[in-house]
């Protein structure tokens, strides 16, 4: 396994050298006396244990944490003091019971770069509201009527992966179709030329979001605060369009500029741009990290793939050939292949912990959990905890055939704050799937193992394959 290098890693704690105490007395809603802080090591003054966290594979870091310590333990990493918790209660307890008692945290630098407005910035009433508009557009009765144009996107995109011949990097190419739906269930169908400039800044953006963040000129971050500003542009060239042509559209856009409260206040033009930006993140990275895990996947299993093949064919075969396109009764009919998407979501554990910060003093269990520090449950310790899934590392699509038991499947995260887009990213991965094995083969380029850390968890070098169609002989097979 290899992790991406530790030089900006080292950069940022000496920046946050003068931001971050080591550790911050705070004012207590808790008698202190009577409670203690976890267990663990905090390391290093200022350092922590940062170096020691990204100079290996973080999930060693955290499972030796977890045997040594136990399902709760303090570090201090990237200059905060942090509890570590790694048990399905834990997590329940910290994003359900008790989620009034810790608010989603961001470093600045990245809500810069997203927006102040955004949705997961907030929490409470205005939490709320935002969320239930993102919603509207991300439920099943909106996702299902966007089937044939998510569809015509990744047969397009792998048309041209074949014609090409070319090596493809297929998380790289991952990325720009959940981009590409992305943009689909915001704006609907958008204008060509405002679709490529969006991208083009969004990249600029995207690549910046987790470097150094220095705003001088020429490096990423600078680079990418500029985009943002050209983003907000044209953004509001889209929002002043629409507004003109008193479209009643049903899409996100549509609901944030129709959204009205209690007080009939309106959304103002940098709250609407902050959502669209802050929904395009969340759509982007993860989902793109997945469906490249899937074909990971199933490629390293070729009796897998074979089923799944059997179980795309059947449809295939009744859509005349792929000629009429999947029904939202299709992909719910696709128990071996979403059994496959769930397992992929285990295994790979894509969000490896979620960020919160306790806004009092917190009790857990007999421990303190100091005000102002960082609470991180894991979800990857959970997912890979043979407690609740056997042989954790083994991939097994058949261990849903049953469901997990509570709290101990969390690849959204849980509670209010957990992903809206959740059926959206499987939508896309179960029709993806469906057009690869039916009309698709691919080779993989190079090496087929190791992962890499960036940020997300990746196969190697993105996965590099080759595609091409499959032969007429096989469709004839398929639709005699």
């Amino acid at each position: 396994m290899e992790t991406v290098s530790i030089l900006p890693y080292v950069i940022l704690f000496l920046f946050t050298l003068l931001s971050f105490p080591f550790i911050r007395k705070q004012k207590s809603g808790l008698p202190i006396k009577r409670f203690k802080l976890p267990p663990g090591s905090m390391g290093w003054p200022y350092i922590g244990e940062t170096l020691q966290l990204y100079s290996q594979d973080p999930n060693i870091f955290f499972l030796t944490k977890q045997k040594r310590y136990g399902e709760i333990f303090k570090t201090h990493i990237l200059g905060c003091p942090c509890v570590m918790l790694a048990s399905p209660e834990a997590a329940r307890f910290v994003l359900v019971t008790h989620a009034h008692l810790f608010k989603p945290t961001y470093p600045k630098s990245k809500e810069k770069l997203i927006g102040p407005y955004a949705l997961f910035f907030h929490q409470g009433e205005c939490h709320t509201q935002l969320r239930k508009l993102v919603q509207r557009t991300l439920a099943p009765d909106a996702i299902r009527k966007l089937i044939p144009d998510i569809e015509e996107i990744a047969v397009s995109a792998m048309d041209s992966w074949a014609a090409s011949g070319q090596v493809i990097n297929t998380l790289y190419e991952m990325k720009k179709f959940s981009f590409e739906v992305g943009i689909l269930s915001i704006f609907g169908h958008l204008d060509r030329g405002y679709k490529e400039k969006l991208e083009e800044n969004y990249q600029i953006v995207d690549k910046g979001y987790n470097s150094f963040p220095t705003n001088i000129t020429g490096t990423a971050y600078h680079k990418a605060l500029l985009a943002r500003k050209r983003l907000n542009q044209i953004l509001g060239e889209i929002i002043c369009e629409r507004k003109e042509k008193r479209l009643a559209e049903k899409d996100l856009l549509g609901h944030l500029l129709n959204f009205k409260d209690e007080k009939g206040q309106t959304l103002t033009e940098e709250q609407i741009a902050d959502n669209i930006i802050g929904v395009l993140f969340a759509a982007q990275d993860t989902t793109a990290s997945v469906i490249t895990w899937i074909l990971k996947f199933l490629h390293d299993d070729p009796k897998l793939l074979e089923a799944v093949k059997a179980e795309q064919k059947v449809i295939y075969g009744s859509n005349d050939g792929g000629k009429r396109p999947l029904t939202w009764a299709q992909t719910r009919s696709m128990p071996l292949t979403y059994r496959v998407v769930l397992e992929s979501l285990r295994m790979a554990s894509i969000i490896t912990f979620t960020f919160r910060e306790a806004v009092v003093d917190v009790e857990y269990r007999g421990y303190l959990i100091p005000k102002g520090w960082k609470v991180m449950p894991l979800f990857r310790n959970i997912h890979h905890d043979p407690e609740f899934f056997s042989d954790p590392h083994e991939f097994d699509p058949s261990r849903f055939e049953v469901a997990p038991k509570p709290n101990t499947f969390l690849p959204f995260g849980n509670g209010v704050h957990s992903c809206p887009g959740n059926e959206l990213a499987k939508l896309e991965a179960l029709i993806l799937v469906h057009h690869f094995v039916t009309r698709f083969r691919w080779k993989v380029v190079g090496s087929q193992s190791g992962i890499q850390y960036a940020p997300f968890p990746v196969p190697q070098q993105g996965f590099p394959a080759r595609y091409w169609k499959e032969s007429s002989s096989f469709i004839q097979h398929v639709c005699p």
